[in-house]
């Protein structure tokens, strides 16, 4: 099992094409807000997803593995998770 830790470089160095902040918002509802926004954008895009569920950890691990898109990076940040997924085609 994944231990959260920094999977990726540092989020103030990356460009990203959307912002989703989902904390506050419980499983599943992080996934599915990403999901849907991952929907509306161009393959090739990044999307930043701030998350405050820890269940998030697994949940987009998972995701990434069964869709078309990827898990750039996904990082702790004390009570925070942030994600970069990479829209697939």
């Amino acid at each position: 099992m994944d231990s959260p830790t920094n999977a990726g470089d540092d989020s103030a160095t990356q460009h990203f094409d959307q912002h989703l902040d989902a904390r506050g918002l419980h499983c599943p509802l992080p996934l599915l807000k990403a999901k849907q926004r991952l929907s509306n954008m161009q393959p090739g895009q990044q999307l930043l997803v701030w998350a405050s569920d820890p269940g998030s950890w697994d949940d987009f691990a998972s995701y990434a593995d069964l869709s078309s898109h990827e898990l750039v990076s996904r990082k702790q940040q004390g009570n925070e998770y942030h994600f970069v997924m990479l829209r697939g085609n």
